[in-house]
């Protein structure tokens, strides 16, 4: 169900004042809050999220809020109904709740056409609990940048980072410009080891806070150039945080109180939106969201349907493009902007630990998934969830062909 805000005119027309019907009055966004945590977790790399045990994760990962500082956003004024779908039977079904167990899930929903087809929850999670994105963050922020062009607040991909943000110039930040950091091929080095405490991703939001300065930038100005612009993709947590500082910047809001306007309204979110922030403040533009199963179901369906009147004609079929294509082992995979993408021209948001949202755009499909992997990255859990995809759209393909049936 797409939705299309009408805004009126207020005509005063003297004499005819009766003959005039009253404008709609505007809906105003979604309320943002702060929310601050009674004790705030550690921020010692070698205790970060990244070591914590199973149960200890299991935890923290539906209660984010508890833990760490962040912006509440308020339900949409309108949440979008999901009606719930013939369910999948036979096999189907079987190998669906299989894959639950597989992929270590806490959840799984699947819209087709946008109406739920399978809905399943493990380790005690259910509907109105809230589970945390990690890396998923960053197609939010990505659509969040395209929200931003369409408004005019950016003038293109081609804009260059130190034109938004002057303080990066002179560092290894200076000539890259904001596609190359949404592609994350800025060149410049970095290490998203998440088993080292002393990677670069582990120790980034611990840096100590430098007065009036973003925590982003304060890291960003530590880090050195390995390549030329745009000639080597690396995958770099910093990067989308940088991008999420760009989008501050150029719209004067933060990601929290755009992403009210953007993403919650439009796509019509049924429950809060919780979105972490940095020791300065800023919210994590690369992580860290937290969000009711269904509603990364809604963000992915707003997304299917292309975010109209949000981001630029067309800014999906971009995004969810193989703007970085893979080799090797990896060949048919690659990269866009801040979306990962697929063979058979899916795409898709990853975050650390199992979790992900991809649309299938030939079946008008979405699969989100909430996970608590047993460590942060797993190849093979990762070819687990495509093979779940590729049973679905097999069985779809059977069905379309009467060849068989759900």
């Amino acid at each position: 169900m797409k939705r299309l805000l009408v805004s009126g005119l207020a005509l005063a027309i003297a004499g005819c004042v009766n003959l005039v019907e009253a404008p709609e009055a505007a809906v105003a966004p979604p309320a943002v809050t702060q929310s601050m945590p009674p004790q705030m977790a550690s921020l010692d790399p070698a205790d970060s999220v990244l070591f914590w045990s199973d149960e200890r994760r299991s935890a923290a990962f539906r209660s984010m809020e508890t833990m760490f500082p962040g912006l509440e956003v308020a339900p949409a004024n309108t949440p979008r109904e999901l009606p719930k779908g013939e369910a999948y039977g036979g096999e189907l079904i079987q190998g669906l709740y299989g894959y639950l167990t597989q992929l270590d899930a806490t959840g799984i929903m699947i819209l087709e056409d946008g109406k739920v087809r399978f809905e399943a929850y493990a380790d005690g999670f259910g509907p109105s609990q809230r589970w945390t994105s990690f890396s998923v963050a960053k197609s939010f922020t990505s659509t969040l940048l395209g929200a931003a062009i369409a408004d005019g607040s950016i003038a293109s991909i081609d804009t260059p980072v130190v034109a938004i943000i002057p303080e990066l110039a002179g560092t290894a930040y200076d000539g890259v410009t904001v596609g190359q950091v949404a592609t994350m091929t800025s060149g410049v080095r970095w290490n998203e080891d998440y088993t080292d405490p002393d990677s670069d991703v582990a120790k980034m939001l611990a840096i100590d806070p430098v007065e009036g300065e973003s925590q982003v930038v304060t890291y960003a100005r530590t880090l050195e150039r390995e390549a030329p612009a745009g000639e080597k993709w690396v995958y770099k947590t910093l990067e989308t945080n940088l991008l999420g500082l760009i989008v501050e910047r150029a719209t004067g809001e933060t990601l929290a109180n755009y992403a009210a306007r953007k993403i919650v309204e439009p796509a019509g979110f049924e429950g809060r939106l919780f979105w972490m922030q940095d020791l300065s403040g800023g919210n994590i533009g690369g992580c860290c969201l937290s969000l009711r199963l269904a509603d990364y179901a809604r963000f992915g369906q707003f997304v299917l349907e292309g975010g109209e009147g949000v981001v630029p004609a067309s800014w999906f079929t971009t995004a969810g493009a193989p703007l970085v294509a893979f080799d090797g082992d990896y060949k048919g995979f690659g990269y866009g902007y801040q979306w990962w993408t697929y063979p058979e021209g899916n795409f898709g948001a990853q975050g650390i630990f199992g979790q992900s949202i991809t649309i299938v755009p030939e079946y008008d499909m979405v699969v989100a998934i909430t996970g608590n992997w047993p460590t942060a990255t797993s190849s093979e859990r990762r070819a687990t969830a495509q093979q779940m995809i590729k049973l679905l759209t097999t069985s779809l393909w059977r069905r379309e062909m009467g060849a068989g049936n759900e």
